[in-house]
This record gives structure tokens, C-alpha cells and sequence, in this order.
């Protein structure tokens, strides 16, 4: 029986948008909350939520074997 990868890996690389904003205001305030880049600081948090989202899977993956 084969399963829909919207319900198998996929699913696990939602990330929502207040985890997104979260991370963005984190970097934000690290880094002494700059005024007019609001968009770079969302990309970079979705970035690093990716990447992060990404390599648990891999170690998941690799746990598995």
C-alpha cells in the first residue's frame, strides 16, 4: 500500500507563519532590531527553519537505516 507523501515528509516541512514570525523578530532583536528589513529578517527565519526541518529529517532518516 503506498501512502501520499503530503501526509508523510512533506507535511513535516510546514512551517507556519507564527513559527516564521517568531523566528524573524528573534534575528531581529539580535541583531539590535534594525528598521526597514523586515522581509530579510522573515526570509532568513525561513531559511533556518528549512534548513532545521530538513536535517531532522535526514537524521530521522538515517536513524531508520
Amino acid at each position: 500500500m503506498s501512502q501520499d507523501s503530503s501526509t508523510n515528509g512533506e507535511a513535516d516541512l510546514v512551517i507556519s507563519h507564527d513559527e516564521i514570525r517568531e523566528r524573524a523578530y528573534d534575528l531581529w532583536d539580535r541583531n539590535h532590531r534594525p528598521e526597514g528589513y523586515e522581509l530579510e529578517f522573515w526570509l532568513m527565519a525561513e531559511r533556518e527553519l528549512t534548513a532545521e526541518r530538513l536535517t531532522s529529517q535526514e537524521v530521522k532518516a538515517v536513524q531508520k537505516s
